[in-house]
């Protein structure tokens, strides 16, 4: 055999699990399609967030927390329905994730070098019962180095291992089949693609070279979702979030192409729960993008005024940050599928973050002095490039005028000036008092009792229409594509199950292409900080158990 395990895919999952084959003395070969500038996949180009249960930074915020929080906010915002079948298996990752996450998981990141930015953010705040979905408490935790300072220590691993003949990368190899001898897994098959000198993310050269083969004690498929493969995205739109979009945006690159999806089933493993995904509600255009219909998420405080294509108030609870799919399936039953934010000048410059390490240069960086310059004031150097340069966004003295360039921006007139100043007087009046019936202020002024958001991510209450705090801002808000929620249905130890429930022999399946778990850890909703920490968790069960499965 060529190897005592093949793993598809050198994304954070595949690093991993490699990484742990490796430590347990295994020969692997690790395989991707895209050139090695891509190593790392989607998790180098992400915030690094990541979920920890009563941490050290959480304490020392006076966040309160526990394991038994944790899982009521989990199963609250999972929903899982098909116990019986599809979420057999989500739920019990699910509960195992829970005890990762309140347990060893922060030992075993700080123990490689990882280190995490001393403000925890409050990520998906739910806004309906206790039990229902969102986080009660703030729990994302921003990797210090962002997305690349979390890829890095296991990227060494895995180099470590190369220098000790542990392990040979494959890049280029674009597997089309997963090979069998016997009703045995014991191998892949495809086609090597021509070399490819583009930069990370950009899209690569799909000439194929020649064909290869190669064979090994078992396969480990970590390929990633179908964010970029918008046609994908739309075959698997569930009705309950109306209509799939005409215009999305992608905020993965265009070989998050789900290929290993199919593949895989075709082989014989089961793909579950296909209708769930995680898709934004605020995305924008990137004016500098890399690869197509490249979008950027905003990741927002409580404070804009969401409106929808027409021009009309999100309802309760439907408030930035609050609830992302909730937001989604309301948007996309108004017919749109867009919508806006209206906001002031002292609002961006608090509250608005741009998702991904690139939009971050400081937290990336590990620039300190950099990131206390958030807390001076001001909207941050990329934020502002957005401001200047941004095809959805609209900067205005007042608001007849900012109507005017919304409208521009869309080529329509749904937006009345009159029906929009109607809502954001009424908003505003309600500011008179401390109290008030408007939930979103309460809900703002609360998140103002954190330390944390009053520190750098909250503004201070406002009226939308104070001239002092302006100019007045409307950002267009597109349909960003990011992560399936759905994947291959695996066991607890990683192993691809057939549609019988049994193991299919020789295939183990981790991160976004195993819905993160057991085809579906987070059901319905994520809690968010759990994706690439789902990357993590899952490629580090399939190489431990793989090694163990291997001679």
């Amino acid at each position: 055999m060529d190897a005592d395990v093949i793993v598809v895919g050198a994304g954070l999952a595949g690093l991993t699990a490699t990484a742990e084959l490796a430590d347990a003395g295994k020969k692997v070969l690790l395989l991707d399609q895209e050139p090695e500038a891509s190593l790392g996949g989607q998790a180098f180009w992400s915030f690094g967030g990541l979920m920890f249960v009563d941490s050290p930074e959480q304490r020392r915020m006076g966040i309160k927390d526990s394991r038994d929080l944790a899982l009521q906010d989990w199963l609250g915002s999972a929903g899982f329905d098909r116990l019986d079948d599809e979420d057999h298996w989500a739920r019990q990752w699910a509960e195992s994730y829970i005890d990762w996450a309140s347990g060893e998981k922060r030992r075993w990141l700080h123990d490689q070098g990882v280190r995490f930015f001393p403000v925890v953010g409050w990520a998906e705040r739910g806004g309906y019962n206790a039990d229902g979905h969102g986080n009660s408490v703030p729990r994302f935790h921003i990797t210090w180095g962002t997305g690349p300072g979390l890829v890095a220590p296991f990227e060494q691993r895995v180099r470590e291992a190369v220098a000790r003949g542990l392990v040979e990368f494959r890049f280029r190899h674009r597997v089309d089949e997963l090979t069998m001898t016997g009703g045995v897994v014991d191998g892949v098959s495809g086609k090597v693609l021509e070399r490819s000198d583009v930069e990370r993310g950009a899209p690569s050269s799909r000439v194929e070279v020649e064909d290869f083969a190669l064979t090994a004690q078992a396969v480990i498929v970590t390929s990633g979702g179908i964010g970029g493969n918008h046609d994908l995205v739309r075959a698997s739109w569930p009705a309950r979030l109306g209509k799939p979009p005409k215009e999305m945006i992608s905020g993965v690159p265009a070989h998050v192409d789900g290929r290993m999806l199919g593949i895989t089933e075709a082989a014989g493993g089961r793909y579950v729960n296909r209708d769930r995904m995680w898709h934004y509600t605020e995305g924008i255009r990137n004016w500098d993008p890399i690869w197509p219909m490249h979008g950027i998420r905003i990741l927002p405080g409580p404070s804009s005024l969401w409106f929808d294509a027409t021009g009309k108030r999100l309802p309760v609870p439907l408030f930035p940050g609050f609830d992302t799919l909730g937001t989604l399936e309301h948007i996309m039953k108004t017919g749109y599928d867009y919508s806006w934010f209206v906001l002031t000048q002292k609002i961006i410059e608090k509250e608005f973050a741009l998702s991904g390490q690139e939009q971050n240069p400081d937290l990336t960086g590990k620039d300190i002095r950099g990131v206390l310059g958030r807390a001076r004031g001001g909207a941050t150097v990329p934020v502002q490039a957005f401001m200047d340069k941004g095809a959805d966004f609209v900067v205005r003295d007042n608001l007849a005028d900012l109507v005017r360039g919304m409208n521009e921006v869309t080529g329509t007139d749904l937006i009345d000036y009159t029906t929009l100043e109607r809502q954001i007087v009424a908003r505003d009046r309600e500011m008179d008092n401390t109290f008030t019936k408007d939930l979103q202020i309460t809900a703002l002024r609360g998140a103002r009792n954190y330390r944390g958001d009053k520190l750098i991510r909250v503004a201070p209450p406002h009226k939308i229409l104070d001239p002092k705090a302006g100019p007045l801002i409307a950002v267009k808000l597109n349909i960003l594509t990011r992560k399936s929620l759905g994947g291959l249905q695996t066991d607890l130890e990683s192993r691809v199950l057939r549609a019988d429930g049994t193991p299919l022999p020789g295939v183990y399946a981790a991160g976004e292409v195993a819905g993160f778990g057991g085809g579906g850890i987070h059901g319905y909703r994520s809690l968010e900080g759990t994706f690439v920490g789902g990357c993590l968790f899952t490629g580090r069960t399939a190489g431990r158990a793989a090694a163990k499965a291997v001679s």
